[in-house]
């Protein structure tokens, strides 16, 4: 006979198998391709990120925003520097300031050639309206201190230049774009060298300077950085001491996560009856916004999903504000916010980019990647081709796995039939034809978004199984798989040695490579049933489509 302990050791055993096996694999997944569905926002494709402005006169940057318009259909674009001074902006002649536009119009011209608008970020100080010993930020030195008139000074500015681009381009192009008020103003003294209240002062001079050309054109802010689980932006300047709890913390993720300045940036538009047309932020998983990975941030990267949270929490705080149909544009994330995190050119930040976007469906308006380019230059050139930069295409050209998790992600339809935790099966409203986007986001990473060197290429397979009904008979599908061998530019790049820099002759042949997605082939029966069967290696992603 067999003893109750063994008896009890076996059942636990086989209860826990089958648990295993069900969190592996769905259990009889059948879907009709004729059901009505629900449609849903491509949301991920709005909006993407960019370095600065006098960057997008580079050819290299122009054909890679080329690129990614076509393939991950972004349909705007993001930067910072606007009124930098290597764009010109202000020119002091005989002792008066004289506005300059030439640059400006370049970039812009050249994007809406391209069907690219801009969303433009209204930063950072020209020399003449910045204080005199004006802090500044980056090798490129942006002026981030303002001075006395300095306010006076940027609602003319904002005012000349919008009426500017209504007269080159337009009301009805202009009344699509949005401007945005700074870039991270709470990062005390990083890129705003002042108080919260001067923050604020600034965004309403530019709200009435960009309401008075046409009360239709869209402005809002405050474009803060990640969220944070303390008080230490309560105050007019940050208080770095009140966090230091945060890193004696057993588990952040169970902290309380909030929005910077959201509440207090509506407060005051409503105390001072100014317009909020849209609320934007940047929800990247970390803790302290810069170097998460050897900086003070280090080892407070969130859990997978963090995103959704932060999301709902800010759909919550707007909802309850003077302000409860105001759009919510998060105008910069990624797996991090430091432009040396390895992990920014490996395969991981694929699957994070589809699973955090796929959750979020519903809950913003835009979440824009940071950056769709290496040709970025916050901390200056790297040496070494990959470095652990925002883009998701290299200097080179180069595309990395993430800039296939958008180009995957765009090929989906526009009616969501099927969601679960690692499969979403969508239909095209315009031909009906089916695009199902799978990926194994493995759970033993789930409570720490990956960041750094390591690839993490171990982790559980997953079980891919469904049915899909209704298709006519014989229907022709392509699977195409981005995988550790496939497609995985880095690991690639690493067999070859690490050429710095490669070759021409290597470049093509890597170009091909980092292109090339493993593809099968597979039809529906004569019924017009088409089962799928196929096992996700972990951080992999599956694209089925119709063809």
């Amino acid at each position: 006979m067999i003893k109750k302990t063994t008896y009890y050791f076996l059942t636990v055993l086989l209860v826990l198998l089958c648990f295993v096996e069900h969190l592996n694999a769905q259990n009889n997944v059948k879907i009709n391709v004729n059901n009505d569905g629900e449609k849903f926002d491509h949301y991920w494709s709005k909006m993407v990120g960019a370095g600065r402005a006098n960057e997008a006169l580079r050819a290299g940057w122009l054909e890679q925003m080329q690129q990614v318009q076509e393939t991950c259909g972004f349909e705007y674009v993001r930067f910072h520097g606007l009124f930098h001074d290597d764009m010109f902006p202000v020119i002091e002649e005989r002792g008066k300031l004289v506005y300059n536009w030439q640059y400006i119009d370049d970039v812009f011209d050249r994007l809406l050639d391209m069907n690219v608008k801009p969303f433009v970020e209204l930063a950072f100080f020209p020399t003449p309206l910045a204080a005199k010993d004006s802090k500044t930020v980056f090798w490129w030195k942006a002026n981030i201190t303002p001075a006395e008139d300095s306010f006076e000074k940027w609602h003319d500015l904002v005012k000349a230049f919008t009426q500017h681009c209504v007269d080159r381009y337009g009301i009805d192009e202009v009344l699509t774009w949005y401007f945005e008020v700074w870039n991270e103003p709470n990062l005390y003294t990083f890129f705003w060298d002042g108080t919260k209240s001067q923050y604020f002062e600034l965004y309403k001079q530019s709200a009435i300077a960009v309401k008075s050309v046409d009360k239709r054109l869209k402005i809002g802010g405050p474009s803060t950085s990640n969220f944070v689980p303390d008080e230490r932006f309560a105050g007019e300047t940050t208080n770095d001491k009140v966090s230091e709890a945060v890193f004696a913390a057993d588990d952040i993720n169970v902290l309380n996560w909030k929005g910077v300045w959201i509440e207090d940036f509506l407060n005051y538009c409503k105390k001072e009856n100014l317009p909020v047309d849209f609320v934007s932020t940047h929800p990247y998983p970390t803790d302290y916004a810069f170097n998460p990975e050897t900086g003070k941030g280090r080892g407070l990267t969130r859990f997978a999903k963090s995103l959704k949270l932060d999301l709902e929490w800010l759909n919550k705080t707007i909802k309850n504000s003077a302000y409860p149909n105001a759009e919510i544009h998060l105008t910069e994330w990624n797996t991090s916010p430091s432009s040396r995190d390895l992990m920014h050119d490996r395969l991981p930040a694929a699957a994070y980019i589809v699973k955090s976007n796929l959750d979020c469906i519903g809950l913003t308006n835009s979440l824009a990647f940071w950056t769709f380019t290496d040709v970025f230059e916050e901390k200056g050139g790297a040496s070494s081709i990959f470095h652990g930069g925002f883009g998701m295409i290299n200097y080179q050209g180069l595309e990395k796995p993430s800039y296939h998790a958008y180009r995957m992600l765009h090929q989906l339809g526009d009616i969501q039939l099927y969601k679960d935790d690692y499969l979403f099966i969508s239909k095209k409203s315009t031909n009906n034809k089916i695009v199902a986007l799978a990926y194994n986001y493995p759970k033993e990473y789930e409570n720490a978004v990956p960041s750094g060197g390591n690839k993490r290429e171990d982790g559980t397979n997953k079980k891919l199984e469904f049915t899909l009904t209704g298709l006519d008979a014989e229907t022709v599908f392509e699977i195409e798989i981005l995988d550790k061998d496939h497609g995985n530019i880095h690991n690639y790049w690493e067999e070859m040695g690490k050429p710095n820099p490669p070759t021409r002759e290597q470049i093509k042949v890597m170009k091909t490579y980092a292109n090339t997605m493993k593809t099968i082939s597979i039809k529906a029966d004569k019924n017009g049933v088409l089962k799928v069967k196929q096992e996700i290696t972990p951080w992999s992603l599956v694209l089925i489509k119709q063809i």
